[in-house]
């Protein structure tokens, strides 16, 4: 008579887990560091969040401020910082589909492969790296903005609450960028379609210009543009002129709330969809 006995699978110990969590969190670390230390080593990839914002805070503040009356009065220079804001972490979300495909194009991943690493380790590391250009961009905007002109009308920390949801939203925006640089076949297509996509949706908004001008179908989607919302958002926690508060859409009547959930809402989509695109891409 042959007994067969059944094996009870045990649930991973608290010790296990911790040390698998850490695992994860040390190859997040590791790919973190050298995404930035690639950067460190060729400088000219900060250009999009160095120069480009300086460039960018000049030319519109002292070209569109000489022809674009603020509705409700202020100074354009106050309006316009949480665009510029808007604009450039925007245009500069296209380095994390450049990245990334480069990456995947040069033969990087097909090391990290053969490692016994986390896997998706590689998008987060890209991510976190991302928020850290992002940070160097948004005080490179802010720095030059107090430098022409720029006051804030209300606390530091509500300041710093304004800077915190550009962030979110750049971190969010980020992880669609990671599924172009995934399914891009290089790194030109990736930026090529990246500013198709980005350029428009920054300008058709409120970031630069209210958009009571606009007319009424392009109004509709400037008003309901995510950018719209985080540019309204800083500009009512930074206390600068707001127009877009006088319209009676309900991202412009609570654009705090609409940027954090336009920003948790892409996450949600973006980050399993690019999981899943590279885990594709990497098993080929």
């Amino acid at each position: 008579m042959t007994v067969t006995t059944a094996t009870i699978p045990t649930t991973q110990s608290p010790e296990h887990r911790s040390d698998w969590l850490a695992g994860k969190f040390r190859d997040v670390v590791v790919l973190t560091r050298r995404n930035i230390v690639h950067i460190a080593r060729e400088p000219a990839q900060l250009s999009d969040v160095t120069v480009q914002p300086v460039l960018f805070t000049l030319l519109f503040v002292y070209v569109f401020g000489s022809g674009v009356a603020v509705p409700g009065g202020g100074k354009y220079v106050n309006f316009a910082l949480a665009g510029l804001l808007a604009l450039n972490l925007t245009t500069s979300a296209i380095g994390t589909a450049v990245g990334l495909s480069t990456d995947l194009n040069t033969g990087v991943i097909n090391r990290f492969r053969s490692l016994p690493m986390w896997r998706s380790s590689v998008l987060v590391g890209r991510s976190v790296a991302d928020v850290a250009s992002a940070t160097l961009c948004v005080s490179i905007v802010v720095l030059t903005g107090l430098a022409i002109g720029w006051r804030a009308g209300t606390s530091p920390l509500s300041v710093l609450g304004g800077l915190g949801v550009a962030l979110l939203f750049s971190y969010a925006l980020s992880w669609g960028c990671a599924c172009l640089g995934i399914m891009s076949k290089s790194p030109e297509s990736a930026q090529g379609i990246g500013l198709v996509i980005l350029f428009p949706l920054a300008i058709v908004s409120n970031a630069l210009v209210p958009t009571a001008g606009m007319p009424a179908w392009m109004r509709t989607l400037a008003d309901w543009n995510p950018v719209s919302a985080m540019a309204s958002s800083c500009r009512q926690l930074f206390g600068n002129p707001n127009p877009s508060a006088a319209i009676h859409v309900w991202p412009m009547q609570h654009p705090v709330m609409a940027s954090i959930l336009w920003s948790i809402g892409m996450l949600m989509v973006f980050a399993p969809i690019a999981t899943v695109l590279y885990r594709r891409r990497t098993t080929e």
